[in-house]
């Protein structure tokens, strides 16, 4: 039976180190406001008038994941990448990474779930192994936020929120009758929230994509977050699809050894573990040192997780989950 493997990680940030002392610098917050909001001591952003793209983080990523596993660019059958924030508007940044790999016919899916997009990226990625339509993929995560971003203080309770990253992850289809690989997988969404988190322009549906009569620092061209919206959805909707995924594996609570939570905010992830009653250091947390990097965050932290030893080995189960805009939410239980 195939099983789909995770053969190694791959991860890459900016170079420029930005502290909640340096965003205090252009809006009014501070250290104390951030950390006790969000558990977030800094970011990664890309450099100041440099162009880099999700695309540009993502191929450094999987330049590390590819020569972990082994791989070359060649190997690959199939190109997942997931992001919301996408080089340009059109072709997707799939297309854009597959070619910096040097490749011109392997197939590439771009995937817009935001927060899930790697949950969402690595049950698509079972199903094609599954299925017979692949052996090897590379699934990437990258974003780029702070192009993006009101940095003044308007702003300030989202932009607080992100950094730029990328992550890789290369899965290979293996046979064996093992419990091994992806055991399930549970994905939902629920459009009626999405103005909760949303960036509503440039938009395709108004007569203008980028209206005339509108300064080009109207907040309608950034993020915005209806931040208690989202906590109350996350800590209901959270523990039911844990519930979800664990029953169609048919394993409880007890037999998860880690999980992965998209990296949104720590209080999210610390109110989920309690009304799971799941012991805190069995939920890996890396958001104090990168915010929330979206469809890089669950891949990124599972990088971290096993170059720190707290997954990895034959046998352990982590669990991956997340919730974020569309809202779209899910989770996949795995074994390594």
């Amino acid at each position: 039976m195939k099983q789909s493997m995770i053969k190694s990680t791959g991860m890459a940030v900016p170079d420029r180190l930005v502290t909640n002392d340096d965003l205090a610098q252009f809006m009014d917050t501070s250290d104390e406001w951030i950390r006790q909001r969000t558990g977030i001591e800094q970011r990664y952003w890309i450099p100041e008038d440099t162009k880099m793209g999700a695309a540009d983080l993502g191929y450094e990523a999987s330049l590390m994941a590819l020569e972990k596993a082994g791989w070359t660019p060649e190997d690959l059958d199939f190109i997942i990448f997931a992001t919301l924030s996408p080089d340009i508007m059109f072709p997707g940044s799939g297309c854009l990474l597959q070619a910096k790999l040097g490749l011109n016919s392997t197939p590439t899916l771009d995937i817009r779930q935001q927060c899930t997009g790697f949950l969402y990226g690595l049950a698509t990625a079972d199903s094609y192994i599954k299925s017979g339509l692949a052996k090897r993929i590379l699934l990437v995560g990258g974003e780029v936020h702070s192009t993006g971003l009101d940095k003044s203080t308007r702003g300030r309770d989202v932009t607080v929120l992100f950094g730029d990253g990328a992550a890789a992850v290369c899965i290979e289809g293996i046979d064996t009758d093992d419990s091994v690989g992806v055991l399930a997988s549970a994905l939902h969404s629920d459009g009626n929230f999405a103005p909760a988190l949303m960036t509503e322009l440039p938009a395709s549906r108004l007569p203008q994509r980028i209206p005339f009569d509108l300064p080009l620092d109207d907040a309608r061209y950034f993020p915005v977050m209806d931040g208690p919206a989202i906590f109350k959805k996350a800590v209901r909707m959270l523990p039911q699809v844990t519930k979800e995924v664990l029953e169609k594996a048919g394993l409880g609570v007890d037999n998860i050894d880690l999980i992965i939570p998209h990296q949104a905010n720590m209080r999210i992830n610390q109110a989920y573990g309690e009304f799971l009653k799941f012991p805190a250091d069995k939920i890996f947390h890396n958001i104090q040192k990168y915010g929330n990097t979206t469809a890089a965050s669950i891949p990124l932290a599972l990088h971290e997780a096993m170059e720190q030893g707290r997954c990895g080995k034959d046998g352990d189960t982590v669990l991956f989950i997340g919730l974020g805009a569309g809202l779209t939410w899910g989770s996949v239980l795995y074994r390594f």
